[in-house]
Parts: C-alpha cells; structure tokens; sequence
C-alpha cells in the first residue's frame, strides 16, 4: 500500500469504539482486499489482506473461534 492510499478517505472505525482512540480502522480496495491500520497512526503500517482472508477471519470471530480462553 503506497503512503498516499493509506492517507486516503474511506478508512471506517467500528461503531463499538465509540470516541475512543485504541482500536483500528479497515479500508475496502477496489481488488475487495481489505486495509487494517492502528487509529492512533493513520500514517502509520498498514496490513493487507485479501478478501478470501478478511472473510475466514470475520467468519472466525462471528464463530467465536477466536475468542480468548
């Protein structure tokens, strides 16, 4: 991801997060791969993922397969 697409509108922060500033933001690209990046960095790293991943991940954490303990 190039500096300036990470600079970019459409990033999106969860409603859940309310004003806070310790969660991340997601961007969709026109590929449908999907931008993560920590809030409190927007200029920061940027991790990318492709939509078959994003989906298996979403899907997992609806599953609760990811839930801690």
């Amino acid at each position: 991801m190039t500096v300036p697409e990470s600079n970019a509108r459409g990033w999106y922060k969860s409603s859940y997060s309310a004003q806070a500033n310790e969660c991340v933001e997601t961007r969709q690209s026109v590929s449908s791969d999907m931008a993560v990046r920590d809030s409190k960095d927007p200029s920061g790293p940027t991790l990318r993922f492709t939509a078959e991943a994003w989906a298996a991940f979403i899907g997992g954490m609806k599953a609760g397969e990811l839930a801690d303990g």
